[in-house]
């Protein structure tokens, strides 16, 4: 078991291997997916505070350099509880305009993972 660290929500206990957005839902962790956590939106990019995973898939790498966010933000939907983990959730739905986070997402990655190290500064 990992400790997940939400900002404004509390300390959960999560399996790790979880995907990270299924694992924030599962929280309470208020977070956006509106693609349905197919790396298209970026509503579900959190900033971590401790514990940023040590990988990234290409669909998201891909996704923040085209949206600007590159080294700002994750997306929650790309990521694996891998170890205790801290972080801000960036789009809460409460602060949105929506009626709904999404489509809830898979409890795989989609689309299929082709995971990339990132190197450490």
């Amino acid at each position: 078991m990992a400790k997940l660290t939400i900002e404004g929500k509390g300390t959960f206990d999560v399996d790790e291997g979880k995907r990270l957005v299924v694992a924030l839902r599962e929280c309470g962790g208020d977070v956006s997916h509106r693609c349905g956590g197919h790396a298209r939106c970026t509503t579900c990019r959190v900033e971590f505070v401790s514990g940023e995973p040590g990988r990234i898939t290409r669909a998201e790498r891909e996704k923040l350099n085209e949206a600007g966010l590159a080294g700002q933000a994750r997306l929650s939907c790309q990521c694996l509880v891998e170890g205790d983990m801290s972080l801000t959730v960036l789009m809460p739905v409460a602060e949105q305009d929506w009626d709904d986070p999404g489509t809830p997402p898979e409890a795989e990655i989609t689309p299929e993972p082709q995971w990339i190290e990132i190197p450490e500064v």
